[in-house]
């Protein structure tokens, strides 16, 4: 049985999602890397979740390191640490994300985005698991479980030199697809009912069950932000209920563009549709502007004067696919094993 308390992340009876499960299930069993793919927003840190609490190590600390936020020049002392007085401000040594993740899971979301200097550097402490922090000449042994995750097709990059061979067969070595929510209609009732029975709680309303009508809709939808985008519709209709507050925001996209809402509600304030309009036109900006770019998110980010952390919000809050297409389509589990390991 499903027991793992990741189980409410990775709800549904789709045969799509059930196969998932059972991956997880089998891959939790060895301690092998795992790469998880899939489209932004389907959940790829959930199933880490769930594959690191289905483990032995679920007992330990599950550790995430998203790849595109963490700044070039921090990335060694933030995933390997540093001592004191390794560089201006180090006043006290700090272990990294791979000695805090010791003994349990490391997950680093979105690799793919990882340069390829900065691949180099991952690779060397991957080949035999042991970190030098900045400052120090000490190889520090860790002992973690490794997952990868990423939206990008990394076999296409790698035929394209922008990310290493190497690297990619060291981090590959089970592979877990998750399923875009188009893939899996079916589970679009349960889920959305479930996220609004946690909106519910959290905001204290109580709003009447979707119509079977609206859900047929919803489950004819393509969701572009697969299940962030459900959770944003979920959220917004415990707020402003009313089925026309989330079914008037729905239009399918031609040709993967991002239509406005282009009717008025006559019975909606006029404070809300407003808000609503500026959310729709900046999704479609930021749309265009990707697009233009190649889906390059930093080149992105410079053309329209926000941070890159700033672009990779607006994307995420506005359920926007964030995939570039121009390319084309031994276990530790004892204590005794552990000695010497992370110390």
């Amino acid at each position: 049985m499903w027991t793992t308390p990741a189980e409410s992340l990775l709800l549904g009876e789709s045969t799509a999602i059930q196969a998932v499960r059972e991956q997880l299930k089998s891959a939790a069993a060895t301690d092998a890397p795992v790469l998880i793919t899939g489209e932004s927003g389907t959940g790829k840190d959930l199933a880490a979740r769930a594959l690191h609490e289905l483990s032995q190590r679920g007992r330990h600390s599950m550790v995430k390191v998203n790849c595109p936020a963490i700044p070039s020049q921090l990335f060694e002392s933030e995933l390997f640490g540093y001592e004191s007085g390794a560089f201006t401000g180090a006043k006290i040594a700090k272990p990294g994300k791979f000695e805090t993740a010791c003994h349990g899971t490391l997950f680093l979301d979105e690799i793919g985005e990882l340069d390829i200097a900065l691949q180099a550097k991952l690779l060397r402490v991957l080949q035999d698991f042991k970190v030098v922090r900045l400052g120090s000449v000490e190889e520090r042994p860790v002992d973690i479980r490794l997952i990868c995750g990423t939206n990008r097709n990394l076999e296409s990059e790698v035929q394209a030199g922008t990310f290493r061979s190497d690297l990619f067969y060291r981090i590959n070595v089970l592979n877990i697809k998750m399923p875009s929510l188009r893939a899996r209609a079916g589970d679009v009732p349960i889920l959305m009912n479930h996220f609004i029975a946690i909106y519910s709680d959290q905001f204290g309303q109580r709003p009447k069950p979707l119509s079977s009508s609206a859900m047929q809709i919803l489950e004819k939808y393509s969701w572009p932000g697969n299940l962030r985008e459900l959770e944003n519709l979920a959220k917004r209709y415990v707020v402003l209920g009313g089925e026309e507050h989330i079914l008037s925001s729905l239009r399918e996209p031609a040709n993967g563009e991002v239509l406005p809402m282009d009717t008025a509600d006559i019975n909606t304030p006029l404070r809300i549709q407003t808000k609503r309009a500026v959310q729709t036109l900046e999704r479609r900006i930021i749309f265009d502007v990707l697009r233009a770019h190649k889906w390059n998110r930093r080149s992105t980010a410079r053309s329209l004067d926000i941070s890159y952390r700033a672009l990779l919000y607006k994307i995420k809050e506005a359920g926007l696919p964030s995939i570039r297409n121009s390319r084309g389509p031994a276990k530790l589990s004892q204590s005794d094993k552990h000695e010497g390991i992370c110390q």
